[in-house]
């Protein structure tokens, strides 16, 4: 029964990724309906404060693929953030869809100088973590758009975000990924800030864009 049981949720899992993908986003409604969005992610350096003070992440540029599923892990509780939470629950499917394809269209050209040699010990840590094995070979190109992008993204952000799948049993907080779970958890905190500072200092194609109301 149990086996039963397991397997109709994974179909069902499977039937709603598929239906997912069947949605083509409209950057142009996306950019319309993006008030619940820039009054944090439209303001350059803005800082959130939970669970503890960051800068919230650039989504302009963005895979739009990651976004989806992004929105779609905070209304499902696998992210935990409540007001993440409630904003992706107020989103439709189409909703989503539209607002990943406005901020993927966002972004702006990827910075000409080539990525920073990194010092040995970070070396040595983004090979023990696989890190480029999702993320891509300079953090800007994952091999696959559900993956994010992590060059040049805010080094604070970045290791509150790596923190998190470290967390269980929380209802506030914490990130459920089983892969990204299982990576972090080698690495102590002070290797994760190593990590996101050298990330954080790389060249992207992310940015928070202004938006004319808050300039």
């Amino acid at each position: 029964m149990k086996t039963a049981l397991t397997l109709l949720i994974a179909l069902s899992g499977l039937t709603v990724a598929a239906q997912a993908q069947d949605i083509k986003g409209d950057a142009a409604r996306g950019a319309k309906i993006n008030a619940s969005c820039i009054g944090c992610h439209g303001i350059p350096g803005y800082q959130s404060s939970f669970p503890e003070v960051h800068r919230v992440p650039m989504i302009s540029g963005q895979n739009d693929k990651y976004i989806i599923g992004a929105l779609n892990a905070y209304k499902r509780g696998e992210r935990k953030h409540g007001t993440m939470r409630a904003i992706a629950s107020s989103l439709s499917e189409q909703d989503i869809a539209d607002l990943a394809a406005y901020y993927a269209a966002d972004g702006g050209p990827a910075g000409s100088a080539g990525a920073a040699t990194p010092p040995p010990e970070v070396a040595a840590l983004l090979t023990k973590g696989a890190c480029a094995s999702c993320h891509g070979a300079d953090f800007n190109k994952p091999i696959d758009g559900s993956y994010p992008k992590i060059a040049g993204q805010y080094p604070d952000y970045l290791y509150s975000a790596l923190k998190s799948y470290k967390i269980e049993g929380s209802n506030q907080v914490g990130r459920g990924n089983a892969i990204m779970s299982a990576q972090v958890k080698q690495f102590s905190n002070k290797e994760l800030k190593m990590l996101a500072n050298y990330l954080g200092s790389l060249p992207s194609d992310m940015r928070t864009v202004a938006q004319s109301r808050f300039r």
